[in-house]
Order: structure tokens, then sequence, then C-alpha cells
């Protein structure tokens, strides 16, 4: 069928119901043991796979377990222990930059508000609400990820294009109780149907509901082209 629902409310209610169903036990894929090895993990997921992240923190979070230790390491040495993660250079920059402003404005702490997360070097909202969600349970939005774009354009639930603006236009029909969920359940289904390049629609819950099912449809919502 491939038809979304009347209202966008409606069809988010029943993108939860399925994905919910769906994935019962979905949650955050990155490996952390506090709130400081949360914000470096999702510093360094940005544009990189959780799966390669793990495998670099298994021991990035044996050699470094202080916000000084960050802050205080070479470049060149905090550099050599992320070579494999993509921009890893800057990515080092930022960690001893941000680490140390916890040090000398936070006494330490990872800060529990939006606006002094985005402070620190190289942490935007999308990873502010990761921490704030998973290291201090503060629901404050939505996190758009590259999944949650993708899906929720294809699911005619937003037209925007970019991460803040989209969670925005979502905030208002997602529920609330949901905001933390729906990013989950879209990365679980992203990752397992609804891939990138091609996805496995005839497999897909959403099917009869998403608007750009490969069976029903021409084009790709998420980027407006043509399957």
């Amino acid at each position: 069928m491939g038809e979304s629902l009347p209202s966008r409310e409606e069809q988010a209610l029943e993108v939860l119901d399925r994905l919910y169903d769906e994935y019962p036990d979905t949650t955050i894929s990155l490996n952390f043991s506090n709130r400081l090895e949360l914000l470096i993990a999702v510093m360094l997921s940005a544009q990189c796979t959780d799966e390669r992240v793990n495998k670099v923190t298994a021991d990035l979070f044996e050699t470094y377990r202080t916000p000084e230790e960050y802050a205080n390491a070479p470049q060149e040495e905090m550099a050599e222990a992320l070579s494999s993660i993509t921009y890893y250079n800057n990515k080092a920059k930022y960690i001893r930059s941000a680490t140390a402003d916890i040090v000398e404005k936070h006494g330490g702490e990872v800060p529990d508000t939006m606006d002094e997360l985005t402070d620190l070097a190289g942490v935007g909202r999308k990873t502010a609400n990761v921490v704030l969600q998973h290291g201090h349970d503060v629901v404050e939005g939505i996190v758009v990820d590259t999944h949650v774009r993708r899906i929720s354009r294809r699911l005619g639930l937003t037209e925007e294009e970019y991460p803040e603006r989209i969670e925005d236009d979502l905030m208002p029909v997602i529920p609330e109780e949901d905001w933390q969920q729906y990013t989950h359940l879209l990365i679980s289904h992203g990752r397992a149907v609804c891939t990138a390049r091609n996805p496995t629609c005839s497999d897909c819950v959403l099917e009869e509901i998403c608007p750009s099912s490969k069976l029903d449809h021409d084009v790709d919502l998420a980027s407006g082209d043509a399957w």
C-alpha cells in the first residue's frame, strides 16, 4: 500500500507502535561506564560506526580514566590512540580541549545542561542530547543522526533536511515520553531494514504506511532521488 496516515501525529504513533513491537529491547549501542566515557564515545562516533568506536574505546578507557588525563595527553599521543577513527586528529583536539574545560570550568564533572555541553569543543546538540539522556536522565529533545534523518523523511514525518530543523519539526509530533526511544528504534530499523542504499521494503513492518516504499513509489523521500 505504501500510504502514510492522514496526519503526522497519527503516522508517528503508528510508527512507534510497530517499531516497539519489532525492537522491544533497543538502546544505545556505545559502550561506557560513566558520563565521561559516554561523552568521549559520542564525540568519537560522529561519522563513524559505533562498532569501530567500541573497539577503540576498549583500550582508550583503560589508558585514560579522568578528564585531567585526557586534557594532559599530548596531541600526538591522543591522535595515535584514535588513529582508526574518522577525523582522528580533529577529534583528539576536541577531546583534549573539552576535557580541559571540564576540569577548569566544571570541577571535573561532565556538565548537565545543553548550553554548558554545547560550549565544549566538538560537542553539538546531537552529542549533548545523547549525553543528557544517557548520562543524566534528562530528555530535552530528539537525537537526530543519519538514521533518524533518513527514516523520518522516508516516512513523511518531516520534510526538513538539517538535523536541528528536523528535531524542531519532530518534537511536537513525537510524544515527549518517546523522544529518547524514537531515536533508538529508528537506528535499529535503519541498520536492520531501512538502509541508506538498498532498503528491504518487502520485509519492513512499516511498508504499508511508508510513502517511500520501493514497492509502491518511485522516489526516496529521504533524498528526493528516484529508486
